[in-house]
């Protein structure tokens, strides 16, 4: 959803602070956007607090008046609308060349894509979009309930793709909350943590299979994708995988976290050893985590805007392509698309078919 509106440069990390010593290599302050590395491109983390929906499911009137409606960035009133103009969200936008991981853990996310496919997905559902060639959908952030207010916390972590599947038809899948594996574990001291497992492997426990093209597809490649959640004071340790696995640590909510006794605050990311264990203690309130680590793609690609290509050539093309047919490839009658009020999370196929999480 946000890669669209944002450049980006596959080869290129963000700026790190000074390299520490111990498992901590570098760390860098967070923002609503994330830097990444190989084989990951972008992430981002939304956290807003919309209030009640009214009938369209939108924020009354008063409260988005005065924005610039259709790029929204400023959080007045403790929300963003970000491109949408009725509903918050992303009205129809394209991907090529890579993956993306979008987990709501709270809030909703309507969805509608090019392939005819549509659904709405919240509250800890992962959705997995791999979009090897054009794609386009829209996601917005209907404010579903009128009775209490629609907090949202949305994270969505991008992929690449390796040049060989390049061009490979998008695939899309909904992993439903209620089979996401969750690991529960204690420490020493009595403190507790969940691992939410979205990707890879953790305390015995696997991920559900992602899409068939995905780099993560292969163990060897060793991607994990990783939700921590810990209570104040409590210790984990995340054992040691290989030398030149890229391995990062987002810390978003919390007060501090120690590795051994260095202490440092929420809102950041750490870049850590792939071959050391590595043990941190949470501070003294309940903290959350973001794993992301795999081993790198290594290739040259280049980038821009929603394209991730082998070529500056092939970006100018696609980019051409898109500019031209992407109203052609459009099914729908609306580019900011959203369903109706009271709607049950579900997912509907181009062919028919529709699934809804476990009874």
């Amino acid at each position: 959803m946000f890669l669209t509106y944002c450049l980006l440069n596959v080869t290129v990390i963000g700026m790190f602070g000074k390299k520490i010593s111990g498992p901590v290599i570098k760390t860098q302050y967070l923002k609503i956007h994330w830097d990444t590395e190989d084989p990951f491109v972008f992430a981002s983390h939304h956290a807003d607090d919309y209030p009640e929906g009214n009938a369209q499911q939108a924020p009354p009137i008063q409260k988005i008046s005065g924005r610039n409606l259709g790029r929204d960035y400023k959080k007045i009133f403790g929300f963003r609308m970000y491109h949408g103009k009725v509903v918050p969200g992303f009205p129809m936008h394209a991907h090529w060349g890579y993956e993306t991981v979008t987990v709501p853990e709270v809030g909703f996310i309507d969805h509608f894509d090019s392939l005819g496919n549509q659904g709405r997905f919240g509250f800890g559902d992962v959705q997995w979009v791999s979009a090897g060639s054009m794609y386009l959908h829209d996601e917005m952030y209907p404010l579903a309930y009128d009775d209490h207010p629609n907090p949202n916390d949305i994270t969505q972590i991008m992929i690449n793709l390796p040049l060989k599947d390049k061009g490979s038809a998008p695939e899309v899948r909904t992993i439903w909350s209620e089979r996401i594996p969750i690991i529960t574990g204690s420490d020493e001291n009595g403190g507790s943590y969940t691992v939410k497992i979205i990707a890879g492997s953790f305390g015995g426990a696997d991920a559900l299979p992602p899409n068939t093209v995905s780099w993560a597809s292969d163990k060897e490649h060793r991607v994990r994708i990783l939700l921590i959640k810990m209570s104040p004071g409590s210790k984990i340790t995340l054992p040691k995988v290989s030398r030149t696995i890229n391995r990062n640590l987002y810390f978003v909510e919390g007060s501090t976290v120690s590795f051994g006794d260095e202490e440092y605050e929420v809102m950041t990311r750490f870049k850590l050893k792939g071959d050391e264990d590595v043990t941190f203690t949470n501070g003294d309130s309940e903290g959350a985590y973001w794993l992301l680590e795999g081993e790198p793609i290594g290739e040259r690609m280049s980038s821009f805007g929603p394209v991730i290509l082998g070529s500056d050539k092939d970006v100018r093309e696609a980019m051409n392509f898109i500019r031209k047919e992407e109203f052609n490839n459009w099914p729908w009658d609306l580019v900011d698309k959203f369903h109706p009020k009271g709607t049950e999370r579900f997912i509907g196929f181009s062919d028919g078919r529709e699934e809804r999480p476990p009874v």
